[in-house]
């Protein structure tokens, strides 16, 4: 996990020893459950985990605030992030039943206290709000937006606005024109966080709830 201790110095051992099991534990639901490609698998370090901790550049979420990760898949960017931000409460969610499962035993494994996992849509969920929504590129931005306004606090506890913030890649420009008028929109290049190739080309996306 050199990479880490490169870009995040302040890490903590244990923060870092939850990080290192990460590759194992899902090497071995891999071969049961297959949520991550095997190219994806073998660059976990960058490809997910560090491709997560990309929002812990944009924003330091606040202890006791609530995060919701949406179509979180085998677990991100939620998982890397719960470990980065231990005093946050996570919830991660995906409609699809197997990928929950993993995620579950993902985080009994690390016994992660701050996270917790549901197969439920974002469309299906009540009554909860969140200070922001994290995902990867799961939806058109359009569609995340439209998922996320709703299950946004009223109440602000950062410098930055409560709002959908998601990891996205190519042509962005084109996605933010498809917005309604008026939307707030900032882009952060990944590249300006990480020098490494892969991050060309690819951002957080922070749209005002």
């Amino acid at each position: 996990m050199d990479i880490l201790r490169k870009y995040f110095p302040q890490l903590k051992e244990k923060q870092l020893s939850r990080f290192e099991q990460l590759k194992p534990l899902y090497e071995e639901w891999n071969q049961k459950i297959n949520v991550i490609s095997r190219k994806d698998i073998d660059n976990l370090e960058y490809r997910h985990i560090l491709h997560s901790l990309a929002i812990a550049r944009v924003i330091g979420f606040k202890p006791g605030s609530r995060i919701l990760d949406i179509g979180t898949g085998g677990g991100f960017p939620g998982i890397p992030l719960a470990i980065f931000f231990p005093g946050v409460e996570f919830k991660l969610i995906d409609g699809t039943g197997k990928k929950i499962r993993v995620v579950n035993e993902v985080i009994q494994a690390l016994d992660l206290k701050n996270v917790t996992a549901e197969q439920v849509r974002a469309e299906e969920l009540k009554k909860q709000k969140f200070d922001f929504v994290v995902c990867r590129a799961v939806a058109s931005l359009d569609k995340l937006v439209d998922w996320s306004k709703r299950l946004l606090r009223y109440e602000q506890s950062h410098g930055l606005p409560n709002g959908l913030l998601t990891l996205k890649g190519g042509d962005i420009k084109a996605e933010i024109k498809e917005l309604p008028k008026g939307e707030y929109v900032e882009t952060f290049p990944l590249s300006d966080f990480f020098e490494e190739e892969m991050f060309q080309e690819k951002y957080v996306v922070y749209v005002q709830g």
